[in-house]
């Protein structure tokens, strides 16, 4: 079942809006409920049509549904059916070791992202799908005779002053036509290959040098070997595969792979099936037929998180290889940390709330980024890989201590 817009491009054109949330995904559609829960006039705005599937490994860890409790979502993935998770097994080269879960469920992108919207139209959000938006270059300068120098009401009580840019100007594209909006503040929620700020100064991306390339589809022939409520892991010379059944009995695969894996083999589904086979594991039937998708590179973060009146977060706001499962758990979290700053904003922007958020999203995400590029380090030297998986195969309790930082 699609996922209406909520008003029509001319409608969205002719207001001007307390926030304008680029990208759907669960940062962007998270934050745009809060926002709209705390009294701010939201659009969310996403080009693709709902529901749409997306590059993921489809995993909800312990700390994204305690996120979810946190704001009054706690049953939304159980309604949904989300598989519970309760283990991991890992392989590599014929060894495998199967390790206890704290928690956990399984859901796809397709439903667990329209749910996201669906709550946010419910609190209030506007909804605009199959949209393109960018920032233009100058983000609405005054005018040469200062007309744009009055002080812009605030929504949220006062009269707000003006400090730098007074509003942000956006450009929306529906196939061939093309309006503008203006909005107090712009929130770049629009994943690893986001575009809505690719003219603004300073926000250019960094890859680490010799990054991989993430790559997924989804089965509908599954081997028995994959059960559900387990996750596998399969690692190998180049990269790394991960399996997960669906709620409806569908296979979820996604990779993070070398480019030259993928040359080696001829594209996705070869580099993928190399891995699998070189473990002993079943091979996905018609493998190479399915609807494979890639990304760009994995590990990523723009040169700034936050600018004149708009702020970046989620998979935009920095990313690394997702072995541990994590995205989707720092994307909601960064919506929560970020909604009362963006409600400030709102009300009162300065420029010391782009250093604020700077602060706040470093120190929040990043001990448990270093932790991830960690573990993505070790995966790329197989030796060490072997003999920490023949070693927990043995003695799987010892890896316990890091399942539970990883996922809780």
């Amino acid at each position: 079942m699609s996922l209406d817009a909520t008003l029509t491009l001319d409608e969205a054109a002719g207001r001007c809006w307390d926030a304008i949330v680029v990208g759907a995904g669960p940062a962007g559609a998270l934050a745009a409920r809060q926002l709209a829960l705390a009294g701010v006039d939201v659009l969310l705005v996403d080009r693709a049509p709902f529901p749409r599937w997306k590059v993921c490994g489809c995993c909800l860890s312990v700390a994204a549904l305690e996120t979810l409790r946190s704001v009054g979502l706690g049953g939304l993935v159980e309604r949904c059916g989300g598989v519970p998770l309760a283990r991991v097994c890992l392989g590599v080269a014929g060894r495998s070791a199967l390790l206890q879960l704290p928690g956990g469920r399984s859901l796809s992108r397709e439903v667990f992202d329209a749910a996201l919207v669906e709550s946010a139209v419910s609190a209030g959000v506007s909804f605009l799908p199959l949209t393109q938006a960018r920032a233009p270059l100058t983000p609405n300068p005054f005018s040469p005779r200062g007309e744009g120098r009055k002080k812009v009401p605030s929504p949220l009580g006062g009269e707000g002053r003006v400090r730098g840019v007074a509003l942000r100007r956006l450009l929306l594209r529906q196939r061939d036509r093309e309006t503008n909006a203006t909005t107090r503040l712009l929130l770049a929620a629009d994943g690893l290959n986001g575009s809505v700020l690719s003219r603004e100064p300073g926000c250019e991306p960094v890859v680490r040098p010799g990054s991989r390339i993430g790559a997924a589809a989804v089965a509908e022939s599954v081997p028995s070997f994959f059960a559900e409520g387990t996750i596998y892991m399969a690692c190998g010379e180049g990269g790394y595969v991960g399996l997960v059944r669906l709620e409806d009995g569908r296979l979820d695969v996604a990779a993070a792979l070398d480019p030259w894996l993928i040359r080696r083999h001829g594209g996705l589904a070869g580099s993928v099936a190399a891995i699998l086979g070189g473990i002993g594991w079943p091979v996905v039937p018609r493998l190479a037929e399915l609807s494979w998708r890639g990304t760009p590179a994995l590990t990523r973060r723009p040169s700034r998180l936050a600018g004149p009146r708009y702020f970046v977060l989620g998979d935009a706001a920095g990313y690394v290889e997702p072995f541990t499962g994590e995205g989707i758990a720092w994307a909601l979290a960064s919506a929560v940390a970020l909604t009362p700053l963006a409600v400030e904003a709102v009300r009162d922007w300065g420029p010391e709330l782009a250093r604020n958020w700077q602060a706040l999203h470093r120190r929040v995400f990043g001990p448990r980024r270093r932790l991830c590029s960690a573990v993505t380090r070790v995966l790329r030297c197989p030796r060490l890989v072997r003999l920490l998986v023949g070693m927990l195969a043995w003695t799987p309790f010892l890896a316990t201590p890091l399942v539970r930082r990883l996922h809780s």
